[in-house]
């Protein structure tokens, strides 16, 4: 694959609300927030829902989620930037909603403090996690539309 063809998006300029929803809205502040509030978002939750190495993993994922977050607001190297944000919501999904919707912990991961369980409850809890999944989906299939880096890069 040519860096032209990663680069490459005939998508609507409107494509920018996806970024921006992604991007700006979670991803960016989320990551940026990790690393300033380390005990209440980024290793210290991390250790209590059970993710492995959090001391390490927590300040990882917060720059993870900053730099890619800049980017696809950016439209730079936006199918890139998808790719490890597509990773940590499958994460978070596993580790903080497979629990809610089973009921018990799984594996490593803990369920902590829910009050309602089951499917309902789960999808009440993820519905922020899945609709950033599918926004990071959908740019890693179009792209970053003409509005973009990328797509001036492109030519």
């Amino acid at each position: 694959m040519t860096l032209n063809t990663l680069l490459r998006t005939s998508e609507s300029g409107w494509t920018i609300l996806v970024r921006l929803l992604v991007g700006l809205v979670v991803f960016l502040p989320e990551g940026i927030q990790k690393l300033v509030f380390a005990d209440a978002l980024g290793a210290g939750r991390f250790a209590k829902i059970g993710i492995p190495f959090p001391e390490m993993m927590g300040p990882f994922v917060g720059v993870v989620e900053a730099v890619c977050g800049a980017l696809i607001i950016l439209g730079l190297l936006t199918r890139l930037a998808a790719v490890p944000l597509i990773v940590i919501m499958i994460v978070a999904l596993v580790s903080t909603k497979l629990p809610i919707l089973l009921g018990h912990d799984v594996g490593m991961f803990h369920l902590g403090d829910i009050k309602r369980l089951g499917f309902w409850s789960m999808m009440h809890e993820a519905r922020a996690d899945l609709t950033m999944l599918l926004g990071c989906i959908y740019l890693l299939i179009v792209g970053a539309g003409r509005w973009s880096l990328d797509a001036r890069l492109a030519g």
